[in-house]
């Protein structure tokens, strides 16, 4: 990116993405690195998966719990695991990349680490030259490849192909691609092809129907979208009703499977509460106005500093995020500021002593009373992290969302709509005064439960009349 834009920049950035398309008659711009935590005893008889997930520890993503969860979890009942991924240093925030090292080797887990092209694309989460000029020059080129619908990590699959150039069909039985980005699916195909093994695409975020677009999806990505789904083995979403519109949207039948979020009972039991000395009330993530707004909840945290004044030195509501500004100017509006600490980008462990420690923490799906389906499909990651930290959950979503089932099945989730201020300031002025919550059936929310139902949909591809089409 040191380089001037040319005048004709959307040239420029369709010309980056031929490229990128074609990777393998690129030269490599560096020697990649395959990390072997136990050389040369390799597992005899298991399976072998060739897991492509851009998000993977140390990155602080937090789709890192669910890429994680299933590279630990699928090694430990049988299955030889190698996820491609970027190596650490590409990116902006890490947790320990030693300890990280540590848990692959005690899991027998193998990375080939990758570089990554293009990270002015994804720059809240990658390093690049964001500032001056780079700042210019990133933001025409994210400008231009959402105008032209191109995926953030069209800069990985080059560089995660060629990192792959040496595998043969004897180091994969099956490909797992999780997206976003879902230029990751497009990888798996094409890996697919030339190793003569199937595919199997995992959805974390709808893709052409995702509830956050800001503009409908061009035709082509989803054509796009539809080849890849109709040549792979299975897919798997994460929610009930996001697999439902992509059922209607593309009819894949028995090739579709709901695999939630959930959490990791072994890593949150070491964690060390946060003692914050009054009632904490945290919220930690990112927003989406005006589907996911702080709104509500800061005009329900108003309402009980009106009604109930002698109570408004007891708490505090607690932002962990990057979007530290957005919170203040909401709480600033409704005269809040006194009650709200900003603590910006932490690291995840610190985030989840601040979860364990709170009294109640905060989830918002959406705040839209009248929800599409795409909506009610949400069921973030850290809903499950609270749950398992055992911390009560306020959580703001539309009538039939598929998370209601949470609250439902473990007492432990409240469930209101954006426009329930009232009710949304009774809850929280119950936690304020004491009111404890006793949970229930947390075990089948668990990735070693869940990661069993994955394990039958990648057995099941990998011995597939589909697989023995493709050899």
């Amino acid at each position: 990116m040191g380089k001037s834009l040319p005048s004709n920049a959307a040239s420029y950035v369709g010309h980056m993405v031929r490229q990128e398309g074609s990777a393998l008659n690129m030269p490599p711009r560096q020697t990649l690195q395959c990390v072997d935590p136990q050389p040369g005893r390799r597992p005899n008889g298991r399976p072998k998966l060739l897991f492509l997930a851009r998000p993977f520890p140390p990155s602080r993503a937090s789709a890192c719990v669910r890429t994680w969860s299933i590279a630990k979890y699928l090694s430990r009942i049988g299955w030889d695991v190698t996820v491609v991924t970027p190596q650490p240093s590409v990116w902006r925030y890490v947790d320990s990349p030693e300890a990280i090292e540590l848990q692959l080797r005690r899991e027998g887990i193998r990375r080939i680490l990758t570089d990554h092209r293009w990270r002015c694309l994804f720059p809240d989460f990658l390093k690049c030259w964001n500032q001056g000029a780079g700042w210019l020059i990133g933001g025409v080129c994210r400008m231009l490849a959402r105008r032209l619908d191109i995926d953030n990590g069209v800069g990985w699959i080059g560089s995660a192909e060629r990192a792959c150039s040496s595998l043969t069909g004897h180091d994969v039985d099956v490909i797992l691609a999780t997206g976003t980005p879902f230029a990751s699916f497009k990888l798996a195909k094409r890996l697919a092809e030339r190793l003569h093994r199937p595919y199997v695409l995992d959805y974390r975020d709808p893709w052409t129907g995702n509830p956050h677009r800001d503009r409908p999806a061009r035709s082509a990505v989803i054509q796009e979208e539809a080849r890849l789904l109709a040549d792979c083995a299975a897919t798997t979403i994460v929610s009930p009703s996001w697999g439902e519109v992509v059922e209607r949207q593309f009819g894949l039948g028995p090739k579709l499977h709901v695999i939630p979020n959930g959490y990791d009972p072994e890593e949150l039991t070491g964690i060390v509460p946060h003692n914050f000395g009054h009632v904490a009330i945290v919220y930690t993530g990112v927003f989406y106005p005006p589907k996911r707004s702080i709104s509500p909840v800061l005009a329900a945290l108003k309402l009980i500093k009106e009604t109930i004044p002698g109570k408004a030195g007891q708490w505090r509501f607690h932002y962990y995020g990057g979007h530290g500004d957005y919170v203040r100017e909401e709480a600033e509006r409704v005269g809040l500021m006194e009650q709200v600490v900003l603590h910006g980008y932490v690291p995840r462990a610190e985030a989840l002593a601040a979860v364990k420690g709170a009294d109640v923490a905060v989830v918002i799906t959406s705040v839209v009373e009248e929800a599409t389906m795409e909506d009610k499909g949400i069921m973030t990651a850290k809903v499950f992290e609270a749950l398992g930290l055992g911390t009560p959950t306020l959580l703001v979503a539309p009538p039939g969302s598929d998370v209601e089932v949470l609250a439902d099945t473990t007492s432990f989730v409240r469930r209101f709509t954006g426009s329930d201020v009232a009710g949304i300031a009774a809850f929280l002025a119950e936690i304020i005064s004491g009111q404890t919550i006793e949970p229930k059936n947390l075990d089948a929310y668990a990735w070693a439960t869940i990661v069993q139902r994955l394990d039958a949909v990648l057995r099941a591809a990998a011995a597939s009349e589909f697989c023995h089409q493709r050899r």
